[in-house]
């Protein structure tokens, strides 16, 4: 009896094993496959050129997802963070002449007083993430076409469009701003309180308030850093397009987000963030695509491949569960 007793149990351990093994790794192990599959039928893609080519066009989606992945680890979402995009596009040209410094700390401060709003409706009025950022989703990219008069506006400052179209060392600028944002948001994360409690909170928020801990600030905090890696990525956005476009900038931003944090192995139920996997997410997405271009194969076809991934992300969590 107790022979057949254990085998089921034996049997349900070895699954939530590989469960969990494919939701920790399964990202490194898809983006190796991809790889390899280039490697052996894509001509000219293992190439430096177009790998950076790559890299620029991910950085803006991995800096939103870096943002994304905080705000997922409190058991929240943001779906603002491409309206925040547009509204930094927009608020650039009107500081632009007075320098590029100007321009960009202004587009950051409306990022973190979008997010710090995001937050304060999910921290003190009580309102679902999803619903408090809704509202900014439509209400922001509206604005964001109010103030540009719904045009799009050339930009021609040289050293702004340097942001876009400039290297250190043969490395885009761009990427190498994301990749330093990673680290940052690696060490936020993992070695600090700030990052302690947001995980806290994330795996029970009930149980983090009866413990002390600040939740409310905390909250705030996390959505404002993460309006302001949105405003980040808008500037970077448009500066690589020369152009000021709040019609189209960050369209859909927040679903590529969402999704690369999600198949990165961050579960959506919160109480964990994985930078890493975050990083191999939009790895993924973009190689994915790439490929399909590559192959001349339509968009469209990329955007359900990109969906039957996260389906398969979520599944695996909730199998893990």
């Amino acid at each position: 009896m107790t022979q057949t007793t254990t085998q089921p149990a034996a049997k349900a351990t070895t699954k939530a094993a590989r469960t969990q093994w494919l939701q920790d790794n399964g990202v490194y192990v898809a983006v190796a496959a991809l790889l390899l599959f280039n490697a052996l039928f894509t001509t000219n893609f293992l190439t430096v050129g177009n790998f950076t080519t790559q890299l620029v066009q991910a950085a803006p989606v991995l800096i939103v997802a870096l943002g994304m992945a905080l705000v997922i680890g409190t058991e929240g979402v943001d779906l603002s963070v491409g309206a925040v995009m547009a509204l930094a596009a927009a608020i650039i040209p009107l500081y632009l002449g007075a320098g590029p410094l100007m321009a960009i700390t202004m587009a950051l401060v409306v990022g973190v007083l979008c997010g710090a709003f995001n937050g304060f409706l999910v921290a003190k009025v009580g309102i679902q993430p999803i619903v408090a950022t809704l509202a900014l989703l439509v209400g922001g990219r509206g604005l964001a076409l109010v103030i540009a008069n719904g045009q799009l506006v050339q930009l021609r400052d040289p050293s702004f469009l340097e942001l876009g179209t400039g290297d250190v060392l043969g490395l885009p600028i761009s990427v190498l701003i994301a990749g330093v944002l990673a680290l940052i948001i690696a060490g936020v994360t993992n070695r600090t309180t700030f990052g302690r409690q947001l995980v806290a909170i994330g795996g029970n928020r009930k149980a983090a308030t009866l413990a002390g801990l600040p939740v409310n600030r905390v909250l705030v905090g996390v959505y404002a850093i993460c309006g302001a890696l949105a405003a980040v990525a808008g500037v970077l956005a448009t500066s690589r397009l020369a152009a000021s476009d709040p019609a189209d900038m960050g369209m859909l931003m927040e679903l590529s987000a969402i999704t690369a944090v999600v198949v990165g192995g961050t579960p959506l139920t919160g109480g964990k963030v994985r930078v890493l996997g975050t990083v191999f997410g939009v790895i993924l997405m973009q190689l994915v695509r790439a490929t399909l271009i590559k192959h001349n194969l339509p968009d469209s076809i990329a955007q359900m491949i990109q969906a039957a991934i996260i389906v398969a992300a979520v599944y695996v969590a909730r199998e893990r569960r």
